[in-house]
């Protein structure tokens, strides 16, 4: 399989994986944005998830861009602000 070199299908790459986390794992989301601890309830399924981004991704994009952790943010964090926090 080749790797991807364009930054549109690397961002979607990131996104594609990152919103397969959240579908899997909606209480644990919930839970981390309520306890302030979302990136330790999900570490494992955080880092599988970047193990295969990085599989995927040429070293150029992962040197220029930070697509998956970008992801991360818009897909686990903002998409859940309707969830009750002391964070926002």
């Amino acid at each position: 399989m080749a790797l991807i070199e364009d930054p549109t299908r690397a961002r979607r790459k990131a996104r594609a994986i990152v919103s397969d986390v959240a579908i899997y794992n909606p209480e644990k989301i919930k839970e981390g944005i309520t306890n302030d601890n979302i990136f330790e309830v999900l570490e494992e399924e955080i880092e599988e998830g970047r193990v295969l981004y990085r599989a995927s991704v040429s070293s150029e994009i992962l040197e220029k861009e930070n697509y998956y952790d970008l992801a991360l943010v818009d897909v686990l964090i903002k998409q859940s602000g309707k969830v009750e926090s002391n964070i926002w």
